[in-house]
């Protein structure tokens, strides 16, 4: 056992006495030990149910021959932290999750690994860890949100930012924005719409690193308890045959992942953290992938918000597996890959099938026959540039018009919600990417308050930050270079001519090389905007977010 470098031997007399002081037998310590990676807090709704996951991983490890340990990971609420300072501190927290897990699992050599997270950040960077540390590892969520209900219809927490858009339009009083606000986010759970969080944890099962519903079940469900009991039971599976996340998370099932990421409609996001997983194994992941995997890969579902589905839908028409099973009707997936079962993708979803063909549609009936999200490049974005194509209405998949920049989050909120923005323009908001945010900050505030405003299916905006998975519209993210390191975004000027043709892949400015050439001789970096603590170290560690703004290990570069 790797536990007996801290449990066997007469050198390591001392280490049993630390043991005994938590209390544990001469039992216990002979079993192999567990860390339960718990991010159980008091702020984050997805997260305040983790303590009874947790609870039930250890009792399913306990009942399956190990002695399960717990210790903690940190996690934000994206929710909360939108549209101040605080979100500067969300997307930082996915290597420091990583980073901080990697610390504990090896300084306490634990023979394996049950992590439970559940929000945005807290998914990746957990599954980074389990890749470095590599040990036995098996992942439990806390499962998704149940949708609210307000005036008769389903609804979600995107719904409760566009309603303060309306607001500001004058199309929603404040007492409709109140019943919003008490109806929206009726559970604890991961909000529940295919946002950041659910298209991650819907990703572990792809990836093969969850069991079965670890995305979908709901958080209140009793079925996610017995999930958690079977996850720590399922960790000892692994350790005795040890079956590792490398073993599993391979090239070949991060691209089954992607495939997933494609035919779900799944956050923009997700092209952050798959070639940040896929930097942990080794794996030179281009986000260029994503055209590829998508010219061949249909679109199946069309969850919140981009459609009118939420995650308990899903759960019902079957899931993660029923969507790998339609998949594989086209050959579309490895089905050889490892999972966490001890059984192959194929195995797993052999007999799985769809149950409601509205909720995941056919392959023979898709939404569409490309995939959810596409990589777009041109003048503006050499490096490329993110958007959830199956969240954009028809007319605004090919759009020209004037740029209206503005040089961060909070400017662009005000001119759109004061009335300064108008069908036909495309929103520019930069320097608000890895480096000059610093932390990516996601700009769901300004994407809800155009569509709240009306102006959805007439405005675009572009940025070299990022999107919450709840944004819809034509919204472009991830623009790189960044304005920052003077990438072109930092070179368009007020009224310049954008044009965005989502079927053709291209975002381009109406200059020619000679006029941008000039520009850029002219450009000068900005001051930072955080010169100490944290942001300030990860601003200065940080690529772009082309390359999942992973942390350079080289400095000198």
């Amino acid at each position: 056992m790797k536990s007996d470098a801290v449990k066997t031997g007469m050198q390591q007399a001392p280490h049993r006495s630390l043991f005994n002081a938590l209390g544990l037998t001469k039992e216990e310590l002979e079993k192999p030990l567990v860390g339960i990676v718990c991010s159980y807090n008091e702020i984050v709704p997805g997260h305040m149910n983790l303590d009874k996951i947790a609870e039930a991983v250890k009792l399913g490890v306990a009942m399956a021959g190990g002695t399960p340990v717990m210790f903690p990971a940190i996690a934000v609420c994206d929710g909360i932290a939108m549209g101040h300072i605080g979100m500067k501190y969300s997307l930082v927290t996915r290597d420091l999750i990583a980073d901080s897990t990697e610390c504990m699992a090896l300084a306490h050599q634990f023979d394996a690994l049950v992590m439970i997270p559940n929000c945005d950040k807290n998914v990746p960077g957990l599954l980074m860890a389990a890749a470095r540390v590599n040990v036995p590892t098996v992942f439990v969520s806390g499962g998704p949100m149940l949708a609210g209900h307000v005036k008769g219809r389903k609804r979600s927490l995107s719904s409760m930012f566009e309603a303060v858009g309306s607001y500001a339009a004058g199309t929603m009083t404040e007492a409709d924005v109140e019943e919003f606000e008490n109806k929206v986010c009726p559970t604890c759970g991961s909000c529940s719409g295919m946002y950041t969080a659910n298209s991650m944890n819907c990703l572990t099962e792809a990836l093969g690193m969850g069991l079965s519903g670890n995305g979908t079940i709901p958080a209140v469900y009793s079925e996610r308890i017995k999930l958690a009991k079977h996850a720590g039971m399922q960790v000892m599976e692994m350790y005795r045959r040890n079956i590792r996340p490398r073993d599993i998370m391979t090239k070949e099932a991060i691209m089954n992942a992607l495939t997933v990421d494609m035919a779900l409609g799944c956050s923009t996001n997700s092209m952050l953290h798959l070639p940040a997983i896929a930097h942990e194994i080794g794996f030179d992941f281009e986000i260029g992938f994503a055209n590829e995997i998508s010219a061949k890969t249909p679109n199946l579902c069309h969850l919140a918000p981009a459609g009118p589905t939420y995650m308990e839908d899903l759960n019902e028409a079957g899931g993660v597996y029923a969507v790998m099973n339609e998949l594989s009707k086209l050959n579309l997936l490895n089905l050889d890959c490892m999972t966490v079962t001890g059984k192959t993708v194929g195995e797993n979803i052999e007999h799985t099938y769809n149950r409601n063909p509205e909720v995941i549609r056919p392959v023979e009936n898709p939404y569409s026959t490309t995939g959810g999200l596409a990589i777009l490049k041109g003048n503006i974005a050499p490096y490329g540039s993110v958007v959830k194509r199956s969240a954009v209405c028809e007319e605004m998949l090919v759009h020209e018009g004037p740029a209206r920049v503005f040089e961060c989050e909070e400017d662009a909120i005000e001119a759109i919600k004061g009335g300064k923005i108008v069908a036909g323009d495309v929103v520019v908001i930069r320097y608000e990417g890895p480096k000059g945010g610093p932390g990516m900050r996601e700009m769901l505030n300004p994407t809800s308050a155009i569509a709240g405003m009306g102006l959805g299916s007439s405005v675009a905006l572009i940025t070299d930050g990022r999107f919450s998975g709840a944004s819809r519209g034509a919204s472009i993210g991830h623009v790189s270079p960044e304005a920052a390191v003077g990438g072109p975004i930092a070179l368009i000027e007020e009224g310049d001519i954008i044009r965005i043709n989502i079927p053709e892949l291209s975002l381009d400015v109406d200059l020619s090389e000679e006029e941008l050439a000039a520009r850029k001789a002219k450009w000068q970096p900005r001051e930072p905007r955080v010169t100490s603590g944290y942001l300030a170290r990860y601003a200065q560690m940080v690529t772009d977010g082309a390359h999942g703004a992973v942390l350079k290990s080289d400095l000198s570069k």
